[in-house]
């Protein structure tokens, strides 16, 4: 997706844009979010989109994008939706029968902090809501844990955006080429410095 029409989205429908554009990559991932929160932290600067309110939208959007893989999986068989996947439709939406076994054996091993941490995940971060739908995971703990995940990747990624400022594409290509796992450690970090802090304050 080219920064001229992520500009003229978020230009012309504000923080309904980024929601919209969050909740699509959920369900397409060659739409990367490193790109979309990037270009909104940027975005900051130079309109009236503000911080707050752009981490909101951009986590509401990404919990809708999540909701609806999570109710497709109640609805369909494994064996159907591998199907789908190897056909004509897993090809546009660039899904693999590989893809979901990934996520489903990453939900299988890690139990509650798969939705959690699959957000950080390139294709999981989509996919994981699948198994959970499937294994029919407490819609109120997938909330939570999809809405934290989805809240601290939003965050980090749009600071980073706003900091960059206009050499933001350049600091995303080197998140989407090389920085992964860095950005991955980066947010873990972040969890564990929150709880370290709530902890000395109480």
């Amino acid at each position: 997706m080219s920064s001229s029409l992520l500009t003229q989205i978020i230009n012309d429908y504000g923080y309904f844009g980024i929601a919209l554009l969050l909740a699509l990559e959920n369900i397409f991932p060659p739409i990367p979010s490193e790109v979309i929160l990037g270009f909104t932290g940027f975005m900051t600067l130079s309109s009236k989109l503000n911080i707050i309110g752009s981490i909101i939208a951009a986590t509401i959007g990404a919990l809708i994008g999540a909701l609806v893989l999570y109710f497709f999986g109640k609805i369909i068989s494994v064996e159907r939706l591998e199907r789908i996947l190897a056909g004509r439709i897993g090809k546009i939406l660039h899904f693999k029968p590989a893809d979901l076994e990934r996520a489903a054996s990453f939900f299988n091993r890690h139990g509650n902090s798969a939705v959690f941490f699959g957000r950080f995940v390139p294709v999981v971060r989509s996919l994981i809501s699948v198994p959970a739908g499937m294994a029919d995971y407490p819609l109120g703990r997938f909330v939570i844990f999809s809405t934290l995940g989805a809240l601290i990747w939003n965050t980090v990624l749009i600071f980073v955006g706003r900091m960059a400022g206009h050499a933001w594409p350049h600091v995303i290509n080197l998140i989407e080429s090389y920085g992964k796992i860095s950005l991955i450690v980066l947010v873990v970090l972040f969890i564990i410095g929150y709880f370290i802090y709530k902890k000395r304050k109480r």
